[in-house]
C-alpha cells in the first residue's frame, strides 16, 4: 500500500495492510497533526526527525493505535475523555480490557511494555462529540462513536469530504466489542450514525483502508456479522453448554489463533457480550454454569 493525499489529509498505511498489531495512520501536514501513530515506525520516525508533527490525536485507547506514541511523548496528546483512563497505568489498561487472569495480565503487560512501548500518558486536551475544529488547512468535525470503546472517535474532514472511521473498519471480520465497557447496542447505533454521513472518501484503520465509492453494501455486511454470530451461538445452544465449550467453537474468530490464551480471552469477552444481550431479550437462559436457548 502507498501513501495517498486527499487534499490536506495524508493516508499513511501500516505494515501488512494495517492488520493488528498495526494500523493505518492519518497525517495533516498543514497543521502537524498525526492521528493514530500505529503505522510504519520508520516512516513515523522520519516525520519526527523532520519536525513535521506538532500534536497527536487518538481515535481510541487500543494499543495498535498508539504503538509508536513513544516517538512523540513530548507533544500534546488529545483523545475523548472516556478513553483516557486506560492510558494512566498498565493496571488501568488491563482492567479496561477486563483481563483478570494473573498469568495473562503478566504476559500482556510485558508485551505492552516491549512491543508497544507503553508509558503512562495523560492527554493535554479532550476531543469531544460535536466539536468542530477550524484548523489552518481543514475543518474537522469530531464524532463520538462509542461501542468499540466508550470514547471511540471518528473524524469528518469537511473540505475534502473525507470520513475517518477508525476501527469501524468495514472488514469481513465485523465489529469488535470485547472490552469491559464495549457495547453491542452502542456499536450498532454508531455504525448507523456513520453510514448517514455524506462523504466522498472513507478511510479506516485496518486492511483495505481507503474506500472511494459509497460503501453501502459493506455497511450492510459489516452489521450483519453481529446477527450471524448470534445465529451461530443460538444453534450451538440448543443443548446446555458451558462457556468453555462455547469458546471452543470459535464463533467470533472462526479458528484458534496464537497467542492462544489471548485469543481465547478475546473470544470469551465477545461471546459474553452476546450472551448478555440475548439474555436481556429472553432468548438465552443461564442455569448454574450452562447457557441454552429458550424453547
Amino acid at each position: 500500500m502507498q501513501e495517498i493525499d486527499f487534499g490536506p489529509i495524508r493516508f499513511i498505511p501500516g505494515p501488512n495492510r494495517g492488520k493488528y498489531p498495526h494500523c493505518h495512520s492519518l497525517f495533516i501536514p498543514g497543521d502537524g497533526i498525526l492521528i493514530d501513530p500505529g503505522a510504519d515506525r520508520r516512516r513515523l520516525q522520519r516525520l519526527r526527525e523532520e519536525n513535521q508533527v506538532r500534536e497527536i490525536w487518538l481515535s481510541h485507547w487500543h494499543e495498535d493505535h498508539w504503538m509508536h506514541l513513544d516517538l512523540f511523548d513530548d507533544l500534546p496528546l488529545r483523545l475523548h475523555p472516556a478513553d483516557a483512563p486506560p492510558l494512566a497505568s498498565l493496571d488501568a489498561f488491563l482492567d479496561a480490557y477486563g483481563i483478570s487472569n494473573p498469568a495473562l495480565r503478566r504476559d500482556f503487560a510485558r508485551t505492552l511494555e516491549t512491543r508497544f512501548h507503553f508509558r503512562r500518558r495523560l492527554p493535554r486536551a479532550d476531543l469531544g462529540d460535536g466539536l468542530t475544529l477550524s484548523l489552518d488547512s481543514v475543518t474537522v468535525d469530531v464524532i463520538h462513536t462509542p461501542g468499540h470503546t466508550p470514547g471511540h472517535l471518528c473524524f469528518f474532514f469537511r473540505q475534502p469530504a473525507v470520513l475517518f472511521l477508525g476501527d469501524y473498519d468495514l472488514t469481513p471480520f465485523g465489529p469488535w466489542y470485547g472490552d469491559r465497557d464495549s457495547s453491542i447496542p452502542e456499536t450498532i447505533a454508531s455504525i448507523e450514525r456513520l453510514r448517514q454521513i455524506a462523504a466522498r472518501t472513507w478511510l479506516t484503520s485496518h486492511e483495505t483502508g481507503v474506500f472511494t465509492a459509497p460503501p453501502d453494501d459493506l455497511w450492510d455486511d459489516y452489521l450483519a456479522v453481529i446477527g450471524q454470530r448470534e445465529a451461530k451461538l443460538g444453534r450451538f445452544l440448543t443443548a446446555p453448554r458451558r462457556l468453555e465449550e462455547i469458546i471452543d467453537q470459535w464463533i467470533v474468530y472462526r479458528k484458534a489463533r496464537e497467542p492462544l490464551d489471548f485469543f481465547r480471552f478475546a473470544e470469551a469477552a465477545i461471546i459474553r457480550k452476546h450472551l448478555e444481550r440475548m439474555g436481556q431479550v429472553g432468548i438465552v437462559r443461564a442455569e448454574k454454569d450452562r447457557f441454552y436457548i429458550m424453547a
